[in-house]
């Protein structure tokens, strides 16, 4: 698995985040056993870069915590794009560093957890989940969960 992790905004987005960005990931691909290689492309950027990007994309003119942009419908028979090194290319996930930093004060957790978390969130949707109904919901919120606890992010 090949993670791009790029840091667009003027805060240190220190190396124990970078791990914790990986580690669910992993997990993510783990739990649902996706064996293929693949590429996930993970930005990190402000409210007001989020806030822009949740405009152009979902006409929603508002910050948000994390945005996820999957390459893959799961659909049958849908062949996935590949980067030059045969890796399926999964997705782009997009965080605001300022969101998640404001998040992690408020739920009273670390900061690492809230990636980790927002990490896994978006990873779900990436690998085909979505939470439009309550029982999407509930079954994304289950697996996001669990595999917060499998990659070691329990709820603090």
């Amino acid at each position: 698995m090949t993670i791009w992790i790029d840091n667009r905004t003027e805060e240190r987005f220190s190396k124990e985040l970078e791990e914790a960005v990986k580690q669910a990931a992993a997990e993510a691909l783990r739990y649902e056993n996706f064996a293929e290689e693949c590429e996930i492309s993970v930005s990190i950027v402000d409210n007001e870069e989020i806030r822009q990007i949740n405009r152009q994309f979902r006409n929603i003119d508002k910050a948000t915590d994390v945005l996820s942009f999957p390459m893959l419908t799961f659909q049958e028979g849908e062949q996935a794009e590949r980067n030059e090194d045969g890796e399926i290319l999964l997705g782009d996930i997009i965080i605001s560093l300022e969101r998640a930093r404001e998040q992690a004060a408020e739920y009273g957790h670390s900061l690492k957890r809230e990636i980790a978390f927002l990490t896994a969130h978006s990873m779900l949707h990436l690998l085909g989940y979505d939470h439009m109904t309550p029982e999407e919901e509930e079954e994304m919120f289950r697996r996001q969960k669990e595999i917060l606890l499998l990659a070691g992010f329990p709820r603090e």
